[in-house]
């Protein structure tokens, strides 16, 4: 099974929670590992305003509230954290130099991004939404 496949099945019904819950969207970026993923390329290969605030985060941080059980979780929340912690071993066996970043302000689009195997850019993209 290819990273992709592997993502968007671990990703099917998923949503990340904020003041908004939002899926997630896998993607693969043919061919982009010949220079660095800078906060400029990644504002480019995602049509954003290269004057958009970016901020790069480790992926155990940004999925710190959602993939660490809690004793007052009840079986529906313990189930949606064990499908976020395979979420973060797929991306972390999958993909090599991996990174998170947040885009903008209040509406924050968030990629997580690694590289393949095949020297390709792969990840998943979701929403937040901080006021």
């Amino acid at each position: 099974m290819s990273v992709v496949e592997l993502l968007k099945k671990s990703t099917e019904g998923l949503l990340m929670m904020s003041e908004s819950d939002h899926p997630f969207e896998v993607f693969l970026w043919e061919g982009q590992v010949q220079e660095p993923l800078t906060s400029e390329k990644l504002l480019q290969l995602t049509h954003h305003s290269l004057d958009s605030p970016v901020e790069s985060v480790d992926i155990d941080y940004f999925f710190r509230n959602v993939a660490q059980e809690k004793d007052w979780h009840d079986d529906n929340q313990r189930l949606m954290v064990k499908r976020f912690q395979s979420l973060v071993e797929i991306l972390k066996t999958n993909l090599n130099e991996l990174q998170v970043y947040r885009v903008g302000a209040i509406n924050i689009d968030v990629y997580i991004v690694g590289k393949t195997n095949s020297s390709d850019l792969a990840g998943v993209t979701t929403k937040l939404v901080e006021t």
